[in-house]
């Protein structure tokens, strides 16, 4: 996995090898409520101004855009915030700009750390739940027992 940080003109990059990788979290970021709410309130006072300054029409329009934006906003979902932790390092990295697509891009990267570890493909993890009970298996051999350890989706 290639991850690219681009800061003006110099671009940075930090490679990660899918058999190091431990864990990616992604959980949404505080302050995404403020970003739909600025300005949205912003453009509404701006057309409340106008509104009684230059005309009705004018008014409406920049009040009708700031309620558009607000309304795409939170219908897009929380933005979200991410870390990347491998064997050696722990590094926070965007890997997705909204949490509802985290599901589906954390479950492509398990699929290809299971193909790099040697692991089953066709089978993607699953969110440990503690209410499950632990069902012993009828084998005894420590050859058939999978070495690898699937990445969670801690969303």
């Amino acid at each position: 996995m290639l991850a690219a940080k681009r800061v003006m003109y110099a671009v940075e990059y930090r490679r990660f090898y899918l058999r190091d990788l431990e864990s990616i979290v992604v959980w949404p970021s505080r302050a995404w409520v403020l970003r739909p709410l600025i300005p949205g309130v912003l453009l509404g006072a701006l057309g409340a101004a106008l509104w009684y300054s230059v005309n009705l029409m004018t008014g409406a329009i920049v009040c009708g855009m700031g309620v558009v934006w607000a309304v795409w906003e939170l219908a897009l979902g929380p933005t979200a915030r991410s870390r990347i932790r491998t064997t050696g390092a722990t590094v926070d990295l965007p890997v997705v700009k909204r949490t509802r697509r985290a599901r589906k891009v954390l479950a492509k990267i398990d699929m290809a750390v299971r193909a790099a570890r040697g692991g089953v493909v066709e089978q993607p993890s699953a969110p440990i739940d503690g209410s499950q009970p632990v069902k012993p298996s009828g084998q005894t051999s420590s050859e058939s027992v999978p070495a690898t350890t699937p990445i969670g989706d801690l969303t």
